[in-house]
């Protein structure tokens, strides 16, 4: 699949997660140059513990045994089932093959 080419948007668009405020806040900023790009270094580089501190609150804290994804066939049936019982279906099927394997 080919990648969409980015249009560049210079008129202000409702529903793009800013507002008219935002887009006028930064309507006036100058386009890069290729001095200005040359110059440029990474935000990691520039604000290293601003960085460290976004690397480090990113996903889920590891755990000593992750669980691992597979792809597993059932019938509709049984998974209609386990999701009629409510969030945290998935959970109550890894239970009920814990439970057949004897491993509680």
């Amino acid at each position: 699949m080919k990648a969409k080419k980015t249009e560049l948007q210079v008129e202000f668009k409702e529903g793009r997660g800013y507002s008219r405020n935002d887009w006028d806040d930064v309507s006036d900023n100058p386009e890069w140059t290729e001095e200005d790009l040359k110059k440029a270094r990474p935000f990691a580089e520039v604000f290293p513990e601003l960085a460290e501190s976004i690397r480090r609150s990113r996903g889920r804290p590891a755990v000593e045994q992750p669980k691992r994804q597979i792809s597993l066939r059932l019938d509709p049936d049984v998974i209609d089932a386990f999701k009629a019982t409510g969030k945290g279906w998935q959970g109550r099927i890894n239970e009920a093959l814990r439970k057949a394997a004897k491993l509680r």
